[in-house]
């Protein structure tokens, strides 16, 4: 029996279990726990194709495999997660949302994420244009960026929040902007939208400049504002893949 083979498989399945429990935290109002464990997730993704390339035992197995472990962890843990903030920043702020408290069904909307993350996901797996970067934004950068605000608004196990009166925590939990969030990463999850991807074929800086930028630009953020500084670089990663594409494309014209 081959175990080797079977070593990048048993880390996908890892990820798959770390979103099991995800959601379980967040079913539970744990949505702290939610995030460690989507980072958790997020760490063994990476891995599980690594390690598969470098044992040299990649396959459609695995490859499927790993699309069904994303689908959980990365498709239907954001839509949880956004779920469980909108129900508690109208359980929070008490007024001012007529148009959902008429219209309750609108805070399901919040699921459309796991839809698009789907449809992400299928159309990663057909789409030959991306086997060195992405088109649209990978459903683990989606989902550490839905998953970083409970962190960013000290959310704990009870349900409630330090400071829930800060401006800033107001801000980011009204139920409005989240339901916006939900809409508009839909959205970038399948927009024909170039992005680089963190795939090394060597190490040198003129191949991999964006790579190393990104990295650098993130660790600081990191350092300086810690949970605050997720959803920035996330965005960043956006703003610099469009950066990138744009001087590619003058490159190609000079």
């Amino acid at each position: 029996m081959n175990i080797k083979k079977h070593i990048p498989n048993a880390i996908t399945c890892g990820n798959l279990f770390c979103g099991c429990l995800a959601i379980v935290c967040a079913f539970n109002g744990n949505l702290v726990w939610s995030a460690y464990l989507v980072g958790i997730a997020a760490v063994l993704d990476f891995f599980d194709g690594f390690a598969a390339r470098l044992l040299k035992v990649g396959g459609e197995m695995g490859k499927q495999l790993d699309s069904l472990a994303d689908m959980v962890t990365f498709g239907v843990v954001p839509g949880v997660v956004l779920f469980q903030m909108i129900l508690r920043g109208l359980d929070l702020s008490k007024e001012g949302f007529d148009l959902i408290e008429n219209h309750p069904w609108i805070i399901y909307s919040a699921f459309i994420i796991s839809i698009f993350s789907a449809i992400r996901l299928a159309k990663f797996n057909i789409d030959t244009r991306q086997t060195d970067s992405f088109i649209g934004v990978p459903t683990p950068a989606n989902t550490i960026l839905i998953c970083s605000i409970p962190l960013i608004v000290n959310w704990d196990v009870s349900f409630s929040f330090v400071e829930y009166n800060l401006p800033l925590n107001k801000f980011i939990l009204n139920p409005y902007l989240l339901i916006s969030l939900s809409l508009l990463m839909s959205y970038l999850l399948i927009a024909e939208l170039p992005l680089f991807a963190l795939k090394f074929k060597n190490f040198g800086w003129a191949d991999n400049k964006i790579r190393y930028s990104f990295l650098i630009i993130s660790v600081i953020l990191l350092i300086v504002f810690q949970f605050i500084a997720i959803p920035f670089i996330i965005f960043l990663y956006i703003i610099l893949s469009i950066l990138n594409t744009v001087f590619n494309k003058y490159d190609q014209y000079k």
